[in-house]
């Protein structure tokens, strides 16, 4: 089969399993293709290595499932970094991202939770 046309295009996608709660993003170079009979096709890489479309079939890299969502790029990261404690720099002093999130939670009280991406979209989820 020979190759016409090509064009290339970086997209990246967050990933949440609904069964394990594992959530991940991955960054995508997406090649569109028109071979000589006019049929386009689509490759997709993912760290150099072709990879199917995220998009048809996705798979939990932690546990295998296939009831996946699908969202856009940042969302895993962001709520991943909300979870995170607070860490001061090296002179001591905390930034002031990080003042602003020590000072929604309460000093005293009960121990951090470790929250799951389970935990957040459980009122998602159907009976």
């Amino acid at each position: 089969m020979s190759e016409i046309a090509a064009a290339t295009v970086h997209e990246a996608y967050a990933f949440a399993c609904m069964r394990c709660g594992y959530g991940w993003e991955q960054a995508y170079e997406i090649q569109h293709h028109v071979d000589s009979s006019g049929s386009a096709f689509v490759v997709y890489t993912a760290d150099g290595e072709r990879v199917p479309s995220p998009l048809s079939t996705p798979t939990c890299v932690n546990c295998g499932g296939h009831v996946v969502r699908i969202m856009r790029a940042g969302r895993v990261s962001t709520v991943q970094q909300l979870l995170k404690p607070p860490q001061a720099t090296a002179g001591g002093q905390e930034t002031p991202e990080e003042m602003s999130v020590a000072t929604a939670v309460p000093a005293a009280g009960p121990p951090a939770r470790h929250w799951q991406l389970s935990d957040l979209l459980r009122p998602f989820h159907r009976r």
